[in-house]
């Protein structure tokens, strides 16, 4: 395996790993704890792809309890691979997919786009403020969101009866509840002019992530764009891809899936995503 070289990039809380030779770059963003992915961006590594994850809820300008992040925030880091590297790619999980799938239709110069657990519309930043505000903002402007049901999400936790709730439900309702919302809202990934990859489990707990890759590929494919969908009906929220470790179990939610399923839907996912890497 060639070299692999480790910086730090203190200017945004993160990590970028390069090994030698690389002609790719990959923007790898977390789920909604806005943590470094250290450990996928070492797997990227060994497979010769340089990787690059910063923290990007409560980092340095960034509001950390309202999680109201700027999309800007990622302008640095993506000139500064895109400067370095033949080939952009965002590869983002959960609500960093979301983040992925917003900076795919401003940055024409991404190549590619993977969205692990994705949705297909911006929501609520992820906050006990009320009223509630988006999740990102635009040139100093909230992007249009779709709002949470916080009855549907107490319906959720009382549900649970101390179990780690369930979370899917209360994602459904809200996109009921709030329809006239979801068009505003609705991520316009026509605009993304690089490759879109979709991973998602039949079982997650979470949100629905199935029916959002598969409105994000009905969308495309009206504009006669092709979108790589890949699922498997048993996996859940945390999609484990070949060389890494599984994720703590959360302590507040319910992911669903099931370890073996989790990794089988890596698995199917991987090739796709090395195609396009």
């Amino acid at each position: 395996m060639a070299s692999v070289r480790e910086t730090t990039l203190t200017d945004s809380e993160g990590i970028l790993l390069e090994p030698e030779g690389a002609t790719t770059g990959v923007l790898v963003l977390s789920g909604s704890s806005g943590r470094i992915e250290t450990d996928r961006c070492r797997m990227l590594a060994s497979h010769g792809v340089a990787a690059a994850s910063i923290r990007y809820f409560g980092g340095p300008g960034q509001p950390g309890e309202a999680r109201l992040v700027p999309l800007e925030a990622f302008d640095d880091v993506l000139a500064d691979l895109h400067a370095r590297y033949q080939r952009l790619v965002v590869l983002g999980t959960s609500w960093g997919a979301q983040a992925a799938l917003l900076l795919g239709t401003l940055h024409p110069e991404i190549d590619a786009v993977v969205g692990i657990s994705p949705t297909y519309v911006s929501w609520a930043g992820l906050s006990d403020e009320r009223p509630q505000r988006s999740s990102w903002t635009l040139r100093g402007e909230q992007v249009p969101f779709v709002p949470f049901d916080d009855e549907a999400i107490e319906d959720a936790v009382k549900e649970a009866d101390g179990e780690l709730p369930s979370y899917c439900e209360a994602y459904l309702s809200a996109l009921e509840k709030y329809a006239d919302r979801v068009p505003a809202a609705t991520i316009p990934v026509e605009r993304i002019a690089g490759e879109v990859v979709l991973v998602a489990g039949g079982g997650d707990a979470l949100w629905p992530s199935v029916l959002a890759a598969e409105a994000v590929r009905r969308r495309r494919t009206a504009h006669d764009l092709e979108t790589i969908v890949v699922t498997h009906p048993d996996a859940g929220h945390r999609v484990v891809l070949p060389g890494e470790p599984v994720l703590p179990l959360s302590q507040r939610l319910a992911w669903g899936g099931s370890e073996p399923a989790d990794r089988e839907l890596g698995l199917l996912a991987w090739p796709e995503i090395a195609a396009i890497l």
